[in-house]
């Protein structure tokens, strides 16, 4: 039986045929909208889509954008050819926007062009021009103020009888184009289904450093245990080192039970301070202080200290509980338990984690659980904190967090969510969908030439950038590589410049990281020996050999050098050698231009001849080069493409040119 329009899905009920005009291969959007994606303030959103219809008829496409809630603004979209468009707009405030794309057949324009071809070639115009006379009027009818009128003059004129050139040279008059666009005709139009969204964080979402430690471990007294106003009285160090981000591992009590001794041993001597991460005890939970470390007041007036300093402090928020936490007491129902009622710990098997117990999402309470968990980020909100590292987000629902952070976010814009999530790569593409504002990532394992640039290619330059960025920890407590355990300072020189020039956000473990501590607590493994995580350190900040100097220069480059606040624009240039990694970031107007080279052998002076790619660097061949080293103040004088570079590592293993013709 053949199928009617009636019976088909277009419905017997429309009262207009469908649109002719067919839009897609929206950029960017992610999962078809589904996910928003992100930018900081002060960023632009470039919107493209192919926008087509049949035959030759002129289209109109706009860029609709708004701040979430507000009225729409419109911008044209260029046609950049193959049926391509084009446009942006600017993000200038914390919150959502949302964009939109609508198009429609531009009746005067088709025929205005239609009359223009025609009169040019001699032809007859005159039923043409009554067809634009009326398309006129009608536009009159749509004006307003002294526009209805000049339009309906206008019309009327073309419409008269008599000389066609005059007539013409009416209709194609640039004032009548003007008013015609700015009342034109929809009708027939479409636009993508789904609205689609932008998240807007500060610029410290884009572009800081992070600085890690153990507040227990900051006293200056061996043996004694620190506190908060310990690490008020070293932030004049972390500042001279640059770090705009002071990240502090849990602070809230710690349980007794089951507490692991030091190395992570399952039995704890008396004095032993546990793990940071086995949260609560009978001084409270997660919205409480550890009693060592200070009060409420000390951990607020450490917060005011640190942002006199242009330093935000950052917290760790871990999602488990030891068992002597209030809420094992207070809500045994958030927790799973065995068949003989006894609250189930944590394993990863063959590991087992006695200390800990984690919490259970979707149990018979699931909603007051959330709420509670949100509550503890509002709690800290509350208290100045609005930068947040979340531990093992990959181990509790995603939509727990896409609820949990929208909820935050809605009432503290500015709140940062960092993703520790070392798992596979869709989960933890999924995490950064879902909210959080930046991510870990595998560049600890990532140290050879072709892993380095394949890794930064694939954050840099696919989808995923619009959604996830990167934050590179150089080390972790739980992640001391192989490469800065055998390569001394050298490796730990490599990986801070790698890690604080290839992408805008980064951060290290101190002072473990500018001390080149690289001591495993076995062959064979990342852990540390003697890790702060189960006990504590006391730390000799004038040691020999410390590396705060070249990090505060590091530090100070990044934030005199725009090109290196960006992600983006990163681009790799050929070398000859591979062990050296070459690579360029600039401005767009190229007034800023940063070439990197940097030695990945921290045993052996290495050298080769760069290819430079000189458009990305914004000269021309035969142009000579200033290329002035920020690290070393060594200048000197390239041209072509290609030159000549050597890198001693046990000096400085890295090149951070500023170059300018």
């Amino acid at each position: 039986m053949t199928a009617t329009l009636q019976s088909s899905p277009l419905g017997a009920s429309r009262t207009r045929a469908p649109s002719r005009i067919i839009i897609e291969g929206v950029t960017p959007q992610i999962d078809a909208g589904r996910f928003p994606i992100k930018r900081s303030v002060g960023e632009s959103v470039v919107v493209g889509a192919d926008v087509f219809a049949e035959g030759h008829d002129i289209l109109r496409v706009q860029l609709r954008f708004r701040f979430e809630g507000e009225s729409w603004a419109e911008r044209p979209m260029t046609a950049l050819g193959n049926d391509r468009w084009e446009a942006r707009f600017d993000v200038d405030r914390l919150g959502r926007y949302e964009y939109t794309i609508e198009a429609w057949v531009d009746r005067f324009s088709t025929w205005r062009d239609e009359i223009s071809k025609k009169s040019a070639a001699g032809q007859d115009i005159g039923s043409e021009l009554l067809e634009g006379a009326e398309l006129i009027r009608k536009a009159a009818e749509r004006a307003e103020g002294h526009a209805t009128q000049w339009l309906s003059d206008r019309a009327e004129a073309i419409r008269s009888p008599g000389d066609q050139v005059p007539r013409t040279a009416l209709a194609l008059d640039p004032q009548l184009a003007e008013l015609m666009e700015r009342y034109d005709d929809r009708v027939g139009g479409t636009s993508i289904e789904k609205v689609l969204g932008v998240v807007v964080d500060p610029p410290l979402a884009r572009f800081g450093a992070w600085y890690e430690m153990f507040p227990r471990s900051a006293s200056q007294e061996p043996g004694r245990h620190g506190t908060f106003r310990d690490v008020e009285a070293r932030l004049p160090y972390i500042a001279s080192m640059g770090f705009d981000v002071l990240y502090l591992p849990p602070i809230h009590p710690i349980g007794h039970s089951f507490r692991k001794g030091p190395n992570n041993t399952l039995t704890a001597g008396p004095d032993d301070p546990g793990s940071p991460w086995a949260i609560g005890s009978q001084e409270g939970g997660h919205m409480s202080i550890h009693p060592e470390l200070g009060t409420i007041g000390d951990f607020d007036r450490l917060v005011a200290a640190a942002d006199a300093r242009g330093i935000k402090i950052a917290l760790d928020i871990a999602f488990q509980c030891s068992p002597d936490h209030p809420y094992v007491r207070e809500h045994p129902e958030w927790f799973r338990h065995r068949p003989d009622g006894t609250i189930k710990y944590a394993e990863n098997p063959p590991k087992k984690y006695q200390d800990i117990y984690p919490l259970e999402f979707d149990g018979p309470d699931w909603q007051g659980l959330w709420e509670e968990l949100r509550d503890v980020f509002l709690f800290w909100v509350d208290h100045g904190v609005t930068v947040f590292r979340v531990d093992n987000p990959h181990t509790k629902p995603f939509r727990f967090w896409d609820w949990c952070i929208a909820e935050v976010k809605e009432r503290c814009p500015e709140a940062i969510f960092l993703s520790e999530a070392f798992t596979r790569p869709k989960m933890m593409k999924r995490l950064a969908k879902g909210g959080f504002t930046q991510s870990y990532t595998y560049f600890t394992w990532r140290n050879t030439k072709d892993d380095l640039t394949e890794y930064l290619t694939e954050l840099t330059t696919t989808e995923c950038r619009e959604y996830m960025r990167p934050n590179f920890f150089a080390n972790t407590p739980d992640i001391l590589h192989e490469y800065l355990q055998t390569g001394g300072p050298a490796a730990f020189k490599t990986r801070l410049i790698l890690a604080a020039t290839l992408t805008s956000a980064y951060g290290i473990y101190g002072p473990p990281f500018e001390q080149c501590i690289g001591t495993p607590l076995r062959p064979g493994s990342e852990e540390y020996l003697d890790t702060e995580k189960f006990q504590i350190r006391h730390w000799n900040l004038n040691a020999p050999g410390n590396l705060s100097e070249l990090i505060g220069s590091v530090n100070r480059i990044r934030k005199e050098h725009v090109a290196l606040q960006s992600d983006w624009n990163l681009r790799f240039h050929s070398v000859d050698n591979e062990k050296l990694l070459a690579y360029s970031k600039a401005t767009p107007d190229r007034s800023d231009v940063i070439l990197v080279v940097v030695n990945l052998d921290p045993y052996n002076t290495q050298s080769g001849w760069i290819g430079l790619s000189l458009d990305e660097l914004g000269v021309f061949d035969g142009d000579t080069l200033m290329v002035h080293d920020l690290l070393t103040d060594a200048r000197y004088q390239w041209r072509g493409t290609h030159n000549f570079v050597m890198l001693d590592p046990h000096r400085i293993p890295a090149h951070v040119f500023h170059v300018t013709r």
